[in-house]
């Protein structure tokens, strides 16, 4: 009988990625693995059918092959790669580690459990998220116990777990179902402990403050991830530690807010400086700029300074600084200054004058003029 073709059996297009054939293959694996049809010849045919289509398209010499010349190019003598049904290209184990890790414990694999990973919200300020810092942290976790090495055992004598008989699997049946996972007495190990450790109790591990350096990169943001290696939980028995997982937390700043490279500021003037134009200094990041105010200037207008923003850890270039004018109504007036106010806003009297100076006033009245015109028409 002819085989199917091979993009057919995973049920993916010719120009399918590596992704796509991956997802495919799970599906198809799952679908009929002999565990989840026990007895069934026809799934069992099935899976070997997936299993041997993904081994193919997976490597990309022979899937160039297999789409230049068919299932013919592993037929012996046809100067092919000598018959598909050796799975040598492609990673299973990795594939059904994902696929049935959960059911399986660890993926089917031996050997003890990896340590847990660690989170630690780490809270800077905007200044130190900007240029770097090294800061000293204390994390609570499970480390390696010192008088036994992380063993477990009190006296360094260490067996052949008679459980899973040094396997450190066992398989369990659940109704249809047979699922491999951890042997739950060494934990995965394949070993039993004699005398176990009086400070862990066979464990290899107890709880510790560890103290540790993070050398936090200059332009993190709020939310950004540092991974340090090997400074998770210990594992059992041993076993290879886990991960410790910083997150930063960017506290609030008192003048700036931050939007990816750029920075955004609100620049109060006065009155004066308004309408009449002025040269201010405002702070920013790298000490003091200067910043001009034309003549006539209103609230809402924004000035951006080039590169006075932030160089993140993902870009080459500096951001901007946004400015926001707010202009600023005075307050605690003395009685000459409320005069001259006085004096100043009697100059504004009638139509023509609020037409001239205050467009935004005019603007507004005029509209509401509009809205009672046609309420009373």
């Amino acid at each position: 009988m002819s085989k199917r073709d091979y993009y057919e059996v995973l049920g993916v297009s010719k120009g399918a990625s590596e992704t796509e054939l991956k997802t495919a293959y799970r599906r198809c694996a799952m679908k009929h693995h002999p565990d989840r049809n026990p007895g069934d010849a026809v799934a069992d045919a099935n899976f070997k059918e997936c299993k041997e289509a993904y081994e193919v398209l997976s490597d990309a010499s022979k899937r160039q092959a297999y789409d230049a010349h068919g299932h013919a190019a592993f037929e012996h003598g046809a100067g092919g790669f000598g018959g598909a049904g050796g799975f040598g290209g492609a990673d299973f184990g990795d594939i059904f580690g994902d696929l049935f890790g959960n059911i399986f414990g660890q993926g089917g694999s031996r050997g003890p459990v990896r340590g847990q990973d660690l989170g630690f919200r780490l809270n800077l300020t905007l200044e130190e998220a900007i240029n770097g810092v090294e800061r000293e942290i204390e994390v609570p976790s499970m480390q390696s116990c010192d008088p036994c090495n992380g063993s477990g055992s009190a006296d360094g004598k260490i067996e052949t777990c008679s459980q899973c008989a040094g396997r450190g699997q066992v398989i369990m049946q659940r109704g249809p179902f047979r699922m491999q996972q951890p042997c739950p007495s060494c934990g995965g190990s394949g070993k039993s402990i004699v005398t176990p450790c009086n400070e862990c109790h066979g464990q290899g591990r107890v709880r510790k403050v560890k103290t540790l350096k993070v050398n936090v990169p200059a332009g993190v943001d709020d939310g950004d991830r540092i991974r340090l290696a090997g400074e998770g939980e210990a594992g059992p028995q041993g076993a290879p530690p886990g991960d410790l997982l910083v997150e930063v937390a960017v506290r609030k700043h008192d003048v700036f807010q931050r939007d990816g490279d750029d920075l955004h500021c609100e620049v109060p003037i006065r009155i004066s400086q308004a309408a009449l134009g002025d040269v201010i200094t405002i702070p920013t990041l790298d000490g003091r700029a200067e910043l001009r105010i034309p003549a006539e200037t209103q609230t809402g207008k924004i000035f951006r300074l080039r590169e006075k923003g932030v160089k993140s850890v993902r870009s080459y270039h500096k951001g901007d600084l946004y400015c926001h004018v707010v202009v600023e109504t005075p307050i605690n007036l003395t009685p000459e200054q409320r005069e001259l106010l006085e004096k100043f806003e009697a100059t504004f009297v009638g139509e023509e004058a609020a037409r001239r100076h205050s467009p935004k006033s005019s603007t507004l009245i005029d509209g509401v003029k509009g809205i009672w015109d046609r309420m009373t028409s």
